[in-house]
């Protein structure tokens, strides 16, 4: 029987179990659960893993999975970007139905195995390292954009060769002063008159925010002054997102642990924590829990976490919003990130939008295809580019003058994509994130 009146749940990852990396036992329950999809095929055009897995089976001798060499799995794990929209929005078999599928989850069970057997490479171990990759990239910010330039023909063939990053797909600039350090020189005034004076928020940069775009920390914290709310922005470290995807649950845990007990420490003292980045909010709300259930720190934080647009929406409809909205002329296109999805709060990005006066906002929900660092890999770009050219298709057709992602990456993967359909650039005023949008509505700065 397909699917049920109860609301979906996910169970904690058993990592620490001793069958949760047995062999045998870990490809008979990817028979299980590829057998279940192979009868169903409803997640037929989302990530690649699924045609693949068709494919596989659809050539084998039977046209079953009987005939089907688990040598042939891992392509299939391989073109899961974790975007979670299978247990989301497709699958009528998600737990607490007796068949119990959960696919991300499984995919995730499969990386670690792989990890376990040292078969992650030493490359894609040094890019997972953020903090580390940012301190160093930021010191020398105009040297590594220049080389990451896709036109750079001496530089990019040497990253795609020694670290297997695609030559063609377009990587986030480094900024030389990172959100933090901008933070402390360029603080706004608090707006004392506004609805929601008396409001205190935690702002967690993320990597992304803090290395590679300070302006959407900035143009968030500007938002949320003028509407009385006092802001500090904070970044213990990274959420541990990139070690996730490729099946580090002790590194992440790790992560949880130290980062918790930083943010909590603010939520004592009567913060609200928001993040920046839909996929960092993910992982402070439900992921974490999921790896470490029983830990105090890792359940207040996921109860006291908001994504940004969440948290302005939610102050519209509590105290309402400070006045001073101007409308936007040209047309709004927001894409809606599978993370934010993943959060099941509704679209908060478009209800944020739509606070705007007179917004023209068109909304794509199509996965843009990035899937984080898996979309610049050699052997997966051309991929994500296919699995977001019906998103790249539609921010086209819209024509607006403003083109935003909840996902900054899968912002730009979404304006490489629209630029290889246009065959060439694209005239768009492209705002990574639709907070900053609103600051441009309220006449703040954006960049």
């Amino acid at each position: 029987m397909e699917g049920g009146l109860k609301a979906p749940t996910r169970h904690p990852h058993r990592f620490n179990e001793p069958d949760y990396l047995d062999e045998e036992k870990l490809d008979a329950e990817l028979r299980r659960v590829f057998d279940i999809c192979h009868g169903c095929r409803r997640c037929f055009n989302l990530c690649d893993s699924f045609p693949r897995l068709f494919e596989l089976i659809d050539g084998s001798e039977s046209g079953e999975l009987d005939t089907v060499s688990s040598d042939g799995f891992g392509l299939v794990m391989d073109g899961c970007t974790l975007c979670d929209m299978c247990f989301m929005v497709r699958c009528p078999y998600v737990p607490p139905h007796e068949l119990d599928v959960d696919f991300p989850h499984l995919v995730l069970r499969y990386r670690a195995g792989q990890r376990a057997k040292g078969a992650v490479s030493w490359a894609d171990r040094q890019l997972a390292r953020t903090d580390r990759n940012g301190k160093l990239a930021t010191s020398i910010a105009w040297l590594t954009n220049w080389s990451s330039k896709t036109t750079n023909w001496f530089t990019r063939p040497i990253l795609e060769m020694f670290v297997g990053v695609d030559r063609n797909a377009s990587l986030p600039k480094y900024s030389s002063r990172t959100l933090i350090q901008r933070a402390g020189r360029e603080v706004p005034e608090i707006n004392r008159t506004a609805p929601s004076f008396g409001r205190k928020v935690a702002l967690f940069a993320t990597c992304f925010a803090d290395y590679n775009n300070p302006s959407i920390g900035l143009a968030a914290r500007d938002v949320l002054a003028r509407n009385g709310v006092d802001c500090t922005i904070v970044y213990p470290e990274c959420c541990g997102m990139p070690q996730l995807e490729q099946g580090d649950f002790e590194a992440v845990a790790e992560k949880a642990r130290t980062v918790s007990a930083a943010l909590v420490a603010w939520i004592n003292d009567g913060y609200d924590i928001v993040a920046l980045v839909p996929s960092c909010a993910l992982m402070l709300k439900f992921e974490w829990a999921l790896i470490l259930p029983n830990d105090a720190n890792v359940r207040k934080l996921s109860t006291h976490t908001f994504d940004i647009s969440e948290y302005i929406v939610g102050l519209s409809q509590k105290e309402g919003l400070a006045d001073g909205l101007s409308s936007l002329s040209g047309g709004v296109t927001v894409h809606l990130a599978c993370h934010a999805r993943a959060q099941n709060i509704g679209p908060k990005a478009v209800e944020m939008l739509r606070l705007i006066p007179d917004v023209d906002l068109t909304i794509i929900e199509r996965c843009s295809g990035h899937g984080g660092v898996w979309g610049v890999k050699k052997g997966h770009f051309d991929t994500a580019l296919k699995v977001g050219r019906p998103a790249a298709r539609a921010a086209i057709k819209a024509g607006s003058a403003f083109v935003a992602s909840e996902c900054p990456l899968a912002g730009e993967h979404l304006r490489q994509g629209m630029e290889r359909l246009a065959n060439g650039p694209v005239m768009i005023e492209q705002v990574t994130h639709p907070i900053q949008l609103l600051a441009h509505a309220y006449g703040l700065r954006v960049g």
